[in-house]
């Protein structure tokens, strides 16, 4: 089967129904670590090998992806891999939430609008509006894992202007990709044809 993409013609290596793919291997090890990492975070915090831990983590998220353009989407990766960030995110921020690291309005913010965020698209996947992640979105998961990776890293553990700075940052960028979300899912509703 292959794909035209940018010009190119691509050979698919999987079809969109597979689930055993070497993407979905690498979001279900994301999946299965998060809960150790984040069981860490809240008992250690700040520490060479939960802020390691966290960094291999963020960094697979581009990797799971990099592996399904190459080889082709499926529809139990695209279930997965937003499954899988959501988890670590929202763990890491709950986690310094309980620490009392993280301010809980913060927490409360960044869970309502992936929560909101993610029950949106799925209403409107079901009225035929497709509306997939663009950069704003990839900056906001950026800006998150780097919140939590600034508390966690030793040499900033104890620098809490740099930790509110990204926090809120992060929680701006967050809800503006929201917002951006909405948006456009409202544009593609207006545009829809009359029945």
């Amino acid at each position: 089967m292959s794909v035209q993409s940018g010009g190119i013609v691509r050979r698919r290596r999987v079809g969109e129904s597979a689930i055993a793919t070497r993407a979905n291997a690498v979001t279900i090890t994301r999946l299965v670590l998060s809960g150790p990492t984040l069981v860490l975070i809240y008992a250690r915090g700040a520490s060479w090998t939960t802020v390691w831990l966290w960094l291999v983590l963020s960094c697979t998220d581009g990797l799971d992806g990099f592996i399904a353009r190459r080889d082709g989407t499926t529809r139990s990766g695209a279930f997965l891999d937003p499954l899988a960030d959501k988890v670590l995110v929202l763990g890491g921020f709950l986690a310094l939430g309980l620490r009392g690291d993280f301010a809980w309005a913060a927490v409360l913010l960044v869970g309502a609008r992936e929560l909101g965020i993610s029950a949106y698209r799925s209403f409107a996947g079901r009225r035929g509006i497709s509306l997939p992640a663009r950069q704003l979105g990839k900056w906001k998961a950026n800006l998150q894992y780097v919140a939590v990776g600034i508390v966690l890293f030793p040499p900033t553990a104890d620098a809490e202007g740099l930790q509110e700075i990204a926090l809120w940052l992060a929680v701006g960028i967050t809800l503006l990709s929201g917002f951006d979300i909405l948006r456009r899912g409202w544009q593609e509703s207006r545009s829809e044809p009359v029945r």
